[in-house]
């Protein structure tokens, strides 16, 4: 489900502290896990050595804590489309957490919550929480609140 909104008083009239939607699915794989580990420089044998991860707390490699984090932008822009906007700038995060593992393998789904818009100088200020759940886990592999500038 995407939610759409145009430009900036179409973002002000957004709902706030519902649901906005849900994302597609997305299978993370140990291609996506070792790629991630090269880009990072963080091989810790967890992500990327399967036969002694095997043995591990986790029974198997798990994805790196950033990488689900990483997917923020791709399963947001699939809840929320705001157009009328030259250009959407990542303006941080105010919490993130990952409350449990995401091991190779699961698919996970996002869903979002608008907590606030607000006019800033040449647009919009968006804060949003985003959850991002592995496909029958019991907890949220990832929670985070974050901000996004929408300029027009």
């Amino acid at each position: 489900m995407t939610t759409t909104a145009h430009g900036v008083g179409g973002a002000l009239a957004l709902p706030t502290g519902t649901v906005l939607g849900h994302s597609d699915p997305v299978e993370i794989d140990q291609k996506s896990v070792d790629l991630f580990a090269d880009a990072t420089g963080d091989h810790q044998w967890i992500h990327v050595d399967p036969e002694r991860a095997r043995s591990g707390p986790f029974g198997g490699t798990i994805a790196h804590g950033y990488l689900t984090l990483s997917l923020v932008p791709r399963l947001f822009g699939q809840i929320l489309d705001l157009t009328g906007f030259t250009t959407v700038v990542n303006y941080g995060c105010e919490r993130v957490r990952f409350p449990s593992p995401v091991p190779v393998g699961s698919v996970l789904t996002g869903s979002a919550v608008l907590d606030s818009v607000a006019e800033v100088p040449g647009g919009v200020q968006l804060t949003t929480t985003l959850t991002i759940t592995a496909e029958g886990a019991a907890k949220p592999a990832c929670v985070v609140t974050f901000l996004t500038r929408h300029l027009v």
